[in-house]
């Protein structure tokens, strides 16, 4: 093992460039094309749990206008009305113990599809393999923790409009008290909690998604980066998207498009963020250690 040395903002770039090279030889397109395809088949299952898991603790019309209100500044008010669509309850239906119990089953597998496929994305770019060697039971344990991960996200969306609904409270009671220019930095406040929730999210999956016990210290920077990288794509693909309109030459399918788009942008990022991760660790921290 490599002798570790401490890491010093003069050598970002330099590893930003090691990164880089490492991510490309590691295919992220096919990968990140892969995941989009997962994301279409398990969105209306994620969005149901999330739904519901959020919603039965903070109502779930309430929630249901937080997310269509974030997906319709990032994709567009039609992308945001089909996935709308998609959470739509039809579950007045009356159906047997059997359909219920098939039904439940097939949410919870095609809702763990993504995070299945960025978990094998990661152990790739770690160079492991999945902590058990029977496949049956290293699948299980897989869509266990992918299904972790889903309420790890009703998790942080709740305490993100929690803290969102008690600051806009917070401001409405002082409006009468405080200067206009005084609710600059209580939005600034607002911001900076979405940006807490995504640098959670990312930290989360770098650290507990592959099967390696990798150092806090270098999924902290890594899942910083990843945080800033996403952010500034988001905002340029919400332009491009307003712009350009990509989705009206697919018709009907304009929709299924532009969330494709944005997942496989997102899996890029991803991945370019893990891969900065494994070399930060490798230059700067001590070596990884692997899940027996």
């Amino acid at each position: 093992m490599n002798d570790t040395k401490k890491f010093k903002l003069k050598y970002l770039p330099k590893l930003l460039v090691k990164s880089g090279s490492s991510w490309f030889n590691g295919e992220p397109f096919q990968r990140s094309a892969v995941v989009a395809y997962y994301a279409i088949l398990s969105l209306p299952a994620l969005i149901i749990i999330i739904l519901n898991v959020v919603g039965s603790i903070w109502g779930r019309d309430i929630v249901q206008g937080e997310l269509l209100g974030e997906i319709s500044s990032a994709l567009g008010t039609e992308t945001a009305e089909s996935i709308r669509l998609m959470m739509v309850d039809r579950g007045t239906e009356s159906t047997s113990i059997f359909a219920t119990i098939v039904g439940i089953t097939t949410l919870l597998y095609g809702s763990t599809g993504v995070f299945f496929q960025i978990e094998a994305a990661l152990n790739k770019i770690w160079e492991v393999e999945p902590k058990f060697e029977n496949s049956i039971i290293s699948m299980l344990w897989s869509r266990a923790k992918s299904f972790g991960f889903i309420l790890v996200i009703g998790f942080l969306l709740l305490t993100s409009f929690v803290l969102t609904s008690m600051l806009t409270t917070f401001s409405r009671s002082l409006e009468r008290f405080l200067p206009d220019n005084l609710f600059e930095y209580i939005y600034i406040v607002d911001i900076i909690i979405s940006l807490g929730f995504i640098y959670v999210l990312f930290a989360a999956m770098f650290k507990f998604l592959p099967s390696a016990t990798i150092s806090w210290k270098s999924v902290r920077v890594g899942a910083l980066l990843t945080t800033i990288l996403f952010l500034i794509g988001k905002y340029l693909l919400a332009i491009y998207f307003k712009e350009m309109q990509p989705g009206s030459t697919y018709g009907a399918a304009g929709s299924i498009i532009l969330i494709m788009l944005w997942v496989s942008y997102t899996s890029l990022i991803l991945l370019f963020g893990a891969h900065f991760t494994k070399v930060f660790s490798d230059n700067y921290l001590k070596k990884l250690t692997i899940l027996e």
